[in-house]
């Protein structure tokens, strides 16, 4: 009996240690996690893990960065994931970085005074409600929602849309889907242009006949926000500063002389960059029905062999496809008002992006109009790498000059099988080290030129970037013939409506030329939507019920049973010992 007692109180002495252990160790871990944080991303997409752009970027922030989310309250699904990845991103960055402050904040709450002052600072910045209506199982409810996020470093702020914009026939998963892929890029960018102390130089080149202010006024108020940008003439310099970040040369008209191509040549040299938008021809619907039969000029524009020698080339032709916007036309007389109807018009061709390339990424259809197939040149020991952003679909042809525009295809149904050319560029992104145009040609007089300027001519580039587009009126700002207001990027004004598209596309373009850290790198992220089949689901709803519920609890009683009959035959045999 005295041997049963040392022992029993051995049993429990241990049991106290190892109960002391166990509670040692989970203070431990208490108190580590509070300053230690980290987790293993298992998930396929690597939809938790931050870029190494955006991870450098963040660990670089000096000053205390606030960041006001507007998504919190209740909502249906897809806003609740929408407002939790929002979350997950947030405590990602602040995790590195804690500089980096944020708050979730429901902007619709509080007295009637409070609600309005609330309103009217987010209307100050340009922010306007989103109205969200959704069924929540009982009724059908609608409520005015802020899914914003205002980023704020000192006085200076930048406004964050965490929704993706929802165009008509979208489906809402997918905006939500998308959504969510680029919180981080979007996050990102906003520190990233609150962080730079001098904003970038970027130059509308205006000596040939470029578009005009009125036309281009919504690109520059949208680059503005962020960017210096004016008007840069060639003419009236001896050489292109390298202060200039960035050259944009908009539908030339006019032919470049051999002194602009030089000073454009050694710019690009220099490593300066440049985003071409090249109009091949002054094809448009108003020549069309001014002349009914109407022969395209094809413009001269003097720089082609310089393309050339950069590695491409924009041919001398018009594409047309089957995947295209629409005209109106008139059909017929009602009484003393004509009749008209909406008829597919193949130059105006609606451009998907097939690339993977950050700039075009995400984006929605580009609607372009006339615009020319560009062809990627190879040289031998070339050191410049090609990528093609936008391409036309599977139902392409080409139209040759010369050639007779006029609206009389329209009466007859277009043969698919003559429209057999695929994929064929529209935009290419060049990025290497280029060789110089003038290379064993340089004149006399251009080589006294760089003596005066004390500049040796270079004959290749450092590293750097061009963009050549065929076309440049999906970047207009066009009127609204109904209000008389200049509307925004991308609007159709035959269809009243918008492409997102167009908007996105140059804007991108613009940051990548002008964004050494690769954080748009972050644009190429990819959350994949998994969707659950409904027949399915619906179908097999009580065999998913029944795994999910009775085998736990069948295989939990199982446990139960187990352990104590387990426990019992143990001390059964201790006490007959």
């Amino acid at each position: 009996m005295v041997i049963m007692e040392a022992d029993r109180k051995n049993y429990k002495r241990n049991a106290l240690l190892r109960l002391a252990i166990i509670v040692g160790i989970v203070v431990f871990v208490n108190l580590v996690s509070g300053y230690v944080h980290g987790f293993l991303d298992l998930t396929e997409d690597k939809r938790f893990t931050l870029s190494e752009p955006t991870k450098k970027l963040v660990d670089g922030i000096e000053e205390i960065i606030f960041i006001r989310v507007l998504l919190e309250g209740d909502f249906p699904a897809g806003f609740k994931r929408l407002q939790a990845s929002t979350e997950e991103i947030l405590r990602d960055i602040k995790g590195r970085n804690s500089n980096i402050q944020y708050v979730f904040e429901d902007p619709t709450v509080g007295t009637t005074e409070e609600i309005t002052n609330k309103r009217d600072q987010l209307a100050s910045m340009n922010v306007a409600p989103t109205a969200l209506k959704y069924f929540n199982g009982v009724e059908f409810v609608q409520k005015a929602i802020y899914p914003v996020a205002i980023v704020s470093l000192g006085q200076r702020n930048v406004v964050v849309p965490l929704l993706e914009e929802q165009l008509p026939g979208m489906d809402e998963n997918l905006v939500l889907n998308n959504s969510v892929a680029l919180i981080e890029y979007k996050f990102a960018n906003a520190i990233q242009k609150l962080l730079k102390s001098e904003r970038q130089n970027i130059g509308l080149s205006a000596d040939h006949g470029e578009m005009s202010k009125e036309l281009t006024q919504k690109m520059e108020r949208e680059l503005r926000k962020f960017y210096n940008i004016g008007r840069f003439y060639l003419d009236s310099v001896v050489s292109i500063d390298p202060k200039l970040d960035l050259l944009m040369i908009i539908a030339p008209k006019k032919p470049m002389n051999d002194k602009n191509q030089f000073k454009l040549d050694q710019y690009i040299m220099n490593g300066g960059k440049v985003i071409w938008m090249i109009e091949k021809f002054d094809a448009s619907l108003d020549s069309i029905a001014k002349y009914q039969f109407y022969v395209p000029r094809d413009y001269d524009l003097g720089f082609e062999d310089m393309l050339f020698k950069y590695g491409v080339r924009v041919q001398p032709n018009l594409i047309m496809d089957l995947e295209s916007t629409s005209i109106p036309q008139i059909v017929g007389m009602s009484g003393d008002k004509p009749q008209t109807m909406m008829f597919k018009w193949p130059y105006h061709p609606l451009i998907s992006s097939k690339s993977e390339h950050p700039i075009v990424k995400n984006i929605d259809k580009v609607n372009m109009a006339f615009p020319s197939s560009i062809d990627t040149l190879s040289a031998p020991g070339s050191k410049v790498r090609k990528t093609v952003l936008l391409s036309t679909s599977p139902y392409s042809k080409l139209q040759f000059n010369p050639m007779r525009l006029n609206f009389e295809m329209l009466k007859t149904a277009p043969d698919p099988s003559k429209f057999d050319k695929k994929s064929l560029p529209v935009a290419v992104l060049l990025e290497g080290e280029f060789e110089s145009a003038f290379k064993n040609r340089v004149s006399a007089e251009f080589q006294k030129t760089l003596d005066v300027m004390g500049t040796p001519f270079k004959e290749k580039s450092v590293p750097t970037k061009q963009i050549v587009i065929s076309d440049s009126d999906f970047m207009k700002s066009l009127p609204n013939i109904r209000t008389g207001e200049t509307e925004e990027i991308g609007f159709n004004k035959w269809e009243f409506k918008y492409f997102k598209g167009n908007k996105d596309f140059i804007i991108n373009a613009v940051e990548y030329m002008l964004d050494e850290s690769g954080v748009l790198s972050a644009r190429s992220r990819e959350v994949k939507l998994r969707m659950l089949d409904a027949v399915r689901t619906k179908s097999e709803k009580k065999y998913w019920q029944t795994l999910n519920i009775i085998v736990p609890l069948v295989f939990l009683a199982i446990f139960g049973f187990g352990f104590n009959y387990l426990r019992r035959r143990k001390y059964a045999q201790a006490k007959r010992n």
